[in-house]
């Protein structure tokens, strides 16, 4: 990402969740009423607009548009994501850590979380934003979640993890959601390493890009312009 700015595809994703939440009870997968507040204003008046039948299609084709398949596939995930981490919260984790964790709301969205520590680790840009929206839009900053600060191409889990006295022995539920696309293969390796660490029955879940969509992606309908764009944010 630039070095003065949030994430994009941050954003991009509390939109998509934005505009899911906009359904009917009957149609949506879930609902983030939190997500609309972490949007520009432009974003924010578009998602109300999306009431409208003929606005959401119009607004659901300029994003396929511009970054085909992620609307779809992120909405997928969120839903995907959200059941394997009750299922691991049903087996008996005690801790969950969300390794950038952009926009995401789930330690005030999903109840089944209201007891437990969330540990949120992202780049500065982005937490300090989200810490600031909480207060100024929502309210409050959630009194279970800690907000820890790190850029993960450049610096050390194990280094932050030490400072902010991590504790290793209680089972955990990592989220390492929509980021490993953004990184170098050391640095992947890394933090497998560090997720390793933690006690038996502790649970990861993390998404993945297709090799071939950063070797050869011309072989994914809309995969030259997918990066092209993500290259014009920074975030490549």
């Amino acid at each position: 990402m630039k070095a003065d700015k949030t994430s994009r595809t941050a954003q991009y994703m509390a939109l998509f969740r934005a505009l899911e939440t906009k359904l009917n009870k009957k149609d949506r997968l879930f609902s983030d009423p939190y997500a609309i507040h972490f949007l520009d204003p432009k974003l924010r008046f578009a998602t109300r607009m999306s009431k409208y039948p003929s606005i959401r299609k119009y607004i659901q084709n300029t994003i396929q548009k511009k970054i085909p398949g992620a609307f779809s596939s992120g909405l997928a995930r969120t839903k995907y994501i959200d059941e394997l981490l009750q299922t691991a919260v049903l087996d008996g984790v005690q801790q969950v850590i969300i390794l950038g964790a952009g926009f995401d709301t789930r330690a005030l969205r999903l109840d089944f979380l209201k007891s437990i520590p969330v540990i949120e680790i992202d780049h500065p840009n982005t937490s300090n934003y989200k810490i600031e929206t909480y207060k100024k839009r929502i309210g409050k900053v959630p009194e279970n979640v800690s907000f820890l600060q790190i850029d993960f191409n450049k610096q050390d889990l194990e280094q932050l993890a030490a400072q902010h006295n991590l504790d290793f022995t209680k089972p955990t539920a990592i989220i390492w959601e929509g980021v490993t696309n953004y990184l170098t293969k050391e640095a992947i390796q890394n933090t497998f390493s560090f997720i390793s660490k933690f006690a038996q029955n502790s649970h990861i879940i993390f998404t993945y890009v297709h090799k071939e969509i950063i070797e050869n992606p011309k072989s994914f309908v809309g995969g030259e312009k997918l990066l092209t764009d993500l290259d014009k944010l920074e975030e490549h």
